[in-house]
């Protein structure tokens, strides 16, 4: 009987990234050497039966909707096989968390989905994606695992509550109050919650245009100018990151109003990187518990979903 198969799927970042120097971490070019060439330099990877493909080839803060579709397609098409026993991702950090959040609600699997990453570059002294490679290879492999996950530093992540926290240390995510899902430790992985499996929306995604939907924030002199332009733009929906508990200054609250008037979805949610929104009476907007980039995404989906037909003779 055929082993199990792990498809490693590249996408670039910092994980495949060079420089001129190697101790330079921080003037580097991401995304510059393939999938291939990255695992055929880890010791110890050639006896696994490991399946590689090149989805993309991209710094993470280019990431866009196309290449997410492209995607969403290759771990679906992957999946599918009997013999893959899980997908492994290699993904730049800075927007890690919102396509491992946009996989989480699009794919409708059993099989652990593990995107992993590096905060120094291929060339560096020191670098720490091939071990998050491994770490992700043990996490895809391992007994029970499901669900959308990030591993980073060692530490396992879900993909509702994963977030960047820091722009330069090797262990920069982190899961807010929930914690972790589990450890890797020298190749097993210790999990310390219950896996937490996808959540899929029944819904395709488009293969052209999708909806567009900005953040805008909250802050001390807040106005209404830049909701206004947006609307002005064609924009059709807007997530507002409050301040504290979601609140939102008095002429922002004005324009976004104004912008639900003319038609523009709404959802409220907040600045601060612990916490959700505590609903209360009163309330004006609609207010959502994840973070603002992880409400984009959700929002997003919602606009794609077709309107409720009427019923018969209405």
């Amino acid at each position: 009987m055929a082993r199990p198969t792990i498809a490693v799927l590249g996408t670039g970042g910092t994980l495949a990234g060079s420089s001129a120097s190697a101790t330079d971490n921080v003037g580097y070019t991401a995304a510059q050497i393939g999938i291939e060439a990255i695992l055929a330099g880890i010791p110890g990877l050639r006896d696994l039966p490991l399946a590689s493909e090149q989805v993309a080839q991209l710094d993470s803060k280019d990431m866009d909707f196309a290449t997410w579709g492209r995607l969403l397609a290759r771990c679906q098409a992957w999946l599918a096989r009997d013999e893959v026993q899980g997908v492994v991702i290699t993904h730049g950090t800075d927007t890690l968390e919102e396509t491992a959040y946009f996989l989480h609600r699009m794919l409708d699997t059993a099989k652990p989905v593990v995107l992993t990453c590096a905060m120094r570059p291929a060339t560096s002294m020191s670098p720490d994606g091939p071990q998050n490679i491994l770490d992700a290879l043990a996490v895809a492999s391992a007994a029970g695992a499901q669900g959308v996950v990030a591993v980073c530093a060692g530490v396992v992540h879900d993909a509702v509550q994963v977030s960047k926290v820091h722009p330069y240390r090797l262990d920069a995510f982190a899961s807010g109050e929930a914690g972790p899902l589990a450890y890797v430790e020298d190749g097993q992985v210790r999990p310390v919650r219950a896996w937490v499996p996808t959540a899929p929306r029944a819904l395709d995604w488009p293969a052209g245009a999708w909806p567009r939907v900005e953040i805008v924030m909250n802050h001390a002199g807040a106005g209404g100018g830049m909701v206004r332009a947006l609307v002005r733009d064609g924009v059709q929906g807007i997530v507002v990151a409050g301040t504290g508990n979601g609140s939102v200054a008095q002429p922002l609250l004005d324009a976004l109003q104004e912008a639900r008037e003319a038609g523009v979805a709404l959802v409220r949610t907040t600045r601060c990187s612990q916490g959700p929104i505590v609903r209360h009476a009163g309330e004006t907007l609609p207010a959502s518990a994840l973070s603002p980039v992880k409400a984009r995404i959700e929002l997003v989906l919602d606009l794609l979903r077709p309107p409720a037909r009427p019923a018969p003779g209405r």
